[in-house]
C-alpha cells in the first residue's frame, strides 16, 4: 500500500531527510518539511535529479519571528509556527503525519489539531523537551514555581506520547521515561539513530573546504562541528587546545557552529591563531568539512546527560574519523565512541587532561588512519537506511492500517518528581 506522509522535522537534520528519500525510493508520497527560521547544521534539503519524483521538500515558516532563548517569545512563535504547520496540512491531505523534533508548545498545539481533525500520526521522539525546559526553569525561577513549571510541562508531553498512534524512540531509556509518566507503551517502537552513509564518506584530509578556509597542513587538528546551547561548555574545547599544547602536540581548533555558545568561544578565543570559528555550512560541503579534521570532538554537561545525546557523533563516525568526547560516562554516545576506538572522559579538568594525554598519544596519522577506519567500519554496520526503512514503513503502516489507539482508561499520567535516571535524547547534528 502506497501512503501519503507528511515527515515533519522541524530542524531539519541530515538522516531525517534520509529516511524521507528512502520512503520516496520506496513508492511513497512524501512531503518533508522544517522550519526554516531555525539555525542549525542541516541534511541535504533540496531536491536533486537522483530524487524519485515523490519527494517533495519545503521549508516552513511562522509570522512570528524566532528568539530562542526569549521564554515568551519563543512561546508566541511556537505557537505561530503551530498554525502555519495547521494550514498546510488543511491544504493537503495525508495519511500519516511525522513529527520530529518539533518543540514542545508548537507540538501541544498539533495534539489537539490532530485529534480534532482525527488525522493518524506518529511522534518521532528525539528530546524530552519538557526536562529541558525545565531546566531552563529551574536556573530563572526559584524553587517552587520551578519545580510547578516542570511539573505542568511533563504533563504536556507525557499527553503527546500518549496521544500519538505510534511512537518511535532513540532509545530504551524513552521507555523508561514513559513508564513513569504511567503511558502505555504497547505502541512505542524504539530504532536508534544513524547517519546518512551516502550523504557523509571518509574524504581526504586535504581537500578545497581545508584550503578555502586556511586549516595549516602539519598541526594535529580537532575539529567541533556543530550545535553549541545551553547543554555545552565551549570553554572546555580551548582548555583541551591549551592541554594537548602543553604536551607538545602541534594543533588547530576549528569549530562549525552558531549562536550564544559559538559567540562566547569567540571572544574567549580573542583572535587565536590555531583557532578558527565559522558558520555552519552547506550540507553539500559536510563531507569535506568533516574530512579535514584528524579527531573530532563532542562536548555535554552533567545536567544535560539526563536528556541529551550528541547525535553528531554518528556523523563522525559515517566520516570515518576518531572522536573524543567530554560528556558524562553513562551518556549513550559513550559507547559508539569507544566502541570506534575513540576516547571518552568527563567534561572536568581531569576529563580534558585525560583526552588530552590521549591526543598526545594517538597524533600518530596512521594510527589516526586506522582509527578513522574503523569508525566508518562500525558506521556501515549500523546505519544501513533500508533494513531502517524496513523497521520505519512497518510502524507506519500499522498506524495507516487501522491499529487502535491506547485505550482512555489508560490515558492518565503521574508525574514523577525522581528524573535522575531520565531518558537520553539527542541534540543538534
Amino acid at each position: 500500500m502506497v501512503m501519503r506522509i507528511n515527515v515533519h522535522d522541524y530542524s531539519g537534520h541530515p538522516f531525517q531527510v534520509d529516511l524521507s528519500r528512502e520512503l520516496a525510493r520506496r513508492g511513497h508520497e512524501v512531503v518533508h518539511q522544517f522550519a526554516t527560521q531555525y539555525v542549525t547544521g542541516r541534511g541535504r534539503l533540496a531536491v536533486t535529479v537522483d530524487d524519485p519524483p515523490t519527494l517533495r521538500i519545503e521549508g516552513l515558516a511562522a509570522r512570528r519571528p524566532l528568539r530562542k532563548y526569549e521564554p515568551w517569545a519563543r512561546a508566541h512563535f511556537e505557537v505561530s509556527y503551530a498554525r502555519a504547520w495547521r494550514r498546510h496540512l488543511r491544504a493537503e491531505p495525508y495519511d500519516l503525519v511525522v513529527a520530529c523534533n518539533v518543540p514542545l508548545f508548537a507540538l501541544a498545539a498539533m495534539r489537539r489539531h490532530f485529534r480534532r481533525a482525527g488525522q493518524p500520526w506518529v511522534l518521532w521522539h528525539q528530546d524530552v523537551y519538557s526536562l529541558g525546559v525545565a531546566a531552563e526553569a529551574h536556573r530563572r525561577l526559584p524553587a517552587p514555581a520551578s519545580h510547578l513549571v516542570e511539573q505542568r510541562l511533563q504533563r504536556i508531553e507525557a499527553r503527546q506520547v500518549r496521544d500519538a498512534h505510534a511512537v518511535v524512540a532513540i532509545g530504551t531509556g524513552f521507555v523508561d521515561q514513559y513508564r513513569r509518566w504511567d503511558v502505555d507503551t504497547r505502541s512505542v517502537h524504539v530504532i536508534p539513530n544513524w547517519a546518512p552513509l551516502t550523504d557523509i564518506v571518509p574524504g581526504p584530509r586535504d581537500n578545497a573546504w581545508s584550503r578555502e578556509v586556511g586549516l595549516p597542513e602539519a598541526p594535529l587538528r580537532l575539529l567541533y562541528a556543530g550545535t553549541l546551547g545551553r547543554k555545552h561548555n565551549p570553554l572546555l574545547l580551548l582548555e583541551l587546545l591549551d592541554a594537548v599544547r602543553r604536551r607538545n602536540v602541534d594543533v588547530v581548533l576549528t569549530v562549525v557552529s552558531e549562536g550564544v555558545g559559538a559567540d562566547d568561544l569567540r571572544a574567549a578565543a580573542g583572535g587565536r591563531s590555531d583557532v578558527r570559528i565559522l558558520p555552519y555550512q552547506p550540507a553539500e560541503r559536510l563531507g569535506d568539512v568533516l574530512a579535514s579534521a584528524d579527531v573530532m570532538l563532542a562536548l555535554l554537561e552533567p545536567d544535560a546527560a539526563r536528556f541529551s545525546v550528541p547525535s553528531k557523533i554518528l556523523s563522525y563516525l559515517a566520516a570515518g574519523r576518531p572522536a573524543v568526547a567530554l560528556v558524562p560516562d553513562a551518556n549513550p554516545c559513550a559507547t559508539d565512541v569507544r566502541d570506534s576506538g575513540g576516547w571518552v572522559s568527563p567534561p572536568t579538568n581531569w576529563g580534558v587532561a585525560s583526552a588530552a594525554d590521549w591526543l598526545r598519544d594517538h597524533s600518530d596519522p596512521a594510527q589516526l588512519a586506522a582509527l578513522g577506519r574503523r569508525a566508518r567500519a562500525l558506521a556501515e554496520e549500523r546505519f544501513g537506511v533500508d533494513v531502517i526503512g524496513d523497521r520505519f514503513e512497518a510502524v507506519f503502516r500499522s498506524v495507516v492500517d487501522g491499529s487502535p489507539p491506547v485505550p482512555a482508561r489508560q490515558r492518565r499520567a503521574v508525574v514523577t518528581p525522581d528524573l535522575r535516571d531520565v531518558a537520553a535524547q539527542p541534540e543538534s547534528v
